[in-house]
């Protein structure tokens, strides 16, 4: 068994054992590999260990790697989307997690008229306040849904949050229960359907189970630590990631 493979048994029984613990079956948890700055030998290796499902942070580092994978493995967005990679990255992922405001949304949808797709979103919520996260406060998405609810291209699916950097996994719990409890205040005010909760990490997403995530994002305790990566662009310029 190669390492990865061996971290992905471990972090699947990880996932196993929250779910129990919280009186859920782990046929509702999504493992999410992040695959971001990892080149595409060791994501071949998770893929032959039996994980289908990666997120990549940067469109011009999975256009250059897609390719490389079989065609079997899905792919979802998880970093910042910049307005001016929407159309390279609508072809290439099932579902957005990070769609973190309204002008964004609109930019989605209007190209997602042109090109003939239905994106999958998840909005992003920086329920902790921060300064240096990007994402809707709470009071502002409520503001904002029924706009977003307007776009007719996209299907808002859930939403996603990144809590602080904390010694402790247990710090996090507060930030998935806002999370969840947004989704259902959302969900009873709307009359809609957001099954998805997009939270937890390799260092927290034990409890972020618990508190009810559908979707967790790991990576370092699969891929182990991200190494940097330079891409050639279309122009022949390197990229840094």
């Amino acid at each position: 068994m190669t390492e990865i493979a061996a971290n992905l048994e471990r972090v699947r029984a990880q996932t196993a054992e929250a779910a129990k613990k919280s009186g859920r079956s782990s046929d509702e948890i999504e493992l999410v590999a992040i695959s971001k700055t990892h080149e595409a030998e060791k994501v071949r290796a998770a893929f032959d260990a039996g994980q289908q499902l990666f997120g990549e942070s940067r469109v011009q580092e999975a256009r250059a790697k897609i390719p490389l994978l079989p065609s079997a493995a899905r792919w979802h967005f998880v970093g910042r989307l910049q307005k001016n990679k929407v159309r390279h990255a609508l072809p290439l992922f099932e579902l957005f997690h990070s769609v973190d405001s309204l002008e964004l949304a609109q930019q989605m949808n209007r190209i997602a008229v042109e090109e003939g797709s239905r994106p999958r979103i998840l909005l992003e919520v920086n329920v902790a306040g921060e300064g240096s996260k990007i994402g809707f406060a709470p009071d502002v998405l409520s503001a904002e849904m029924e706009a977003l609810l307007d776009l007719p291209r996209l299907t808002i699916e859930g939403l996603m949050t990144i809590p602080p950097l904390a010694p402790e996994a247990e710090a996090s719990r507060r930030y998935f229960i806002a999370l969840r409890e947004l989704r259902e205040q959302l969900a009873a005010e709307f009359q809609m359907q957001l099954p998805q909760l997009s939270m937890g990490m390799s260092d927290d997403f034990v409890v972020a189970i618990e508190e009810g995530a559908t979707l967790v994002r790991v990576g370092t305790a699969i891929f182990g630590k991200r190494t940097p990566l330079r891409l050639r662009n279309p122009a022949g310029d390197f990229d840094a990631t």
